[in-house]
């Protein structure tokens, strides 16, 4: 666990001042990357990707710096039964820091002004659902209250940084996908298995992390 002292907003300021830098990107998003990969027909080739917004919430609670993932319904549209982070596709002409706070409001309860935008990652491109996602960052100086929209969300989870940086839960499944045996990392938080697309939003941030402590 971090100790008090690291828990201060001061932490918060250097994690907006490294966003403001050049990220860490793809090469930190692949660590997280299923080997070897699977051919996908992408019916969308060479045109842009849908956009998507989604949210890294972080807030304190003993002693430590949390943020909210969540399980989705098997009654969702896309990533049935996945874990993600609150958020969605991106409606009329919002912004995509906008689209993240809606779906956070919408998902799990939590009001956009009691949030504080501190910067953005990489975004990343999902060939199997052609998604585009923009990975927003925000704070909230106290633990938020949550209110699960059951639609969309079965549970809400969630997860510590400390946890996160700790390379024991950084892991490996050997497991198949289409029939084709594959190496699939996944970072064990809170007892979930966090694996594709959110696995790899939360290595670019994992870098920060590491970059700032």
């Amino acid at each position: 666990m971090m100790s008090t002292d690291i828990i201060t907003p001061s932490l918060i300021q250097s994690i907006k001042d490294r966003l403001n830098h050049p990220l860490p990107g793809k090469a930190a998003q692949e660590k997280m990357l299923t080997r070897p990969k699977i051919p996908v027909n992408i019916p969308r080739f060479g045109r842009k990707g849908i956009p998507a917004g989604v949210l890294l919430l972080l807030f304190p609670d003993n002693d430590n710096f949390h943020f909210f993932l969540t399980l989705r319904t098997e009654t969702v549209d896309h990533h049935k039964g996945q874990i993600s982070f609150p958020g969605g596709v991106q409606e009329n002409n919002e912004t995509l820091e906008h689209t993240a706070l809606r779906e956070t409001m919408e998902e799990i309860g939590i009001k956009p002004e009691s949030i504080s935008m501190i910067g953005e990652l990489t975004p990343l491109f999902i060939p199997v659902t052609g998604f585009e996602i923009f990975p927003f960052i925000g704070w909230s100086g106290n633990k938020p209250v949550t209110k699960t929209q059951d639609k969309e969300v079965e549970k809400i989870i969630v997860a510590s940084i400390s946890d996160l940086i700790d390379e024991q839960n950084h892991k490996i499944k050997k497991t198949k996908i289409r029939n084709i045996p594959v190496s699939m990392p996944y970072y064990d938080l809170n007892g979930e298995t966090v694996w594709g697309a959110t696995s790899m939003i939360l290595s670019e941030f994992k870098t920060v992390i590491q970059e700032v402590l």
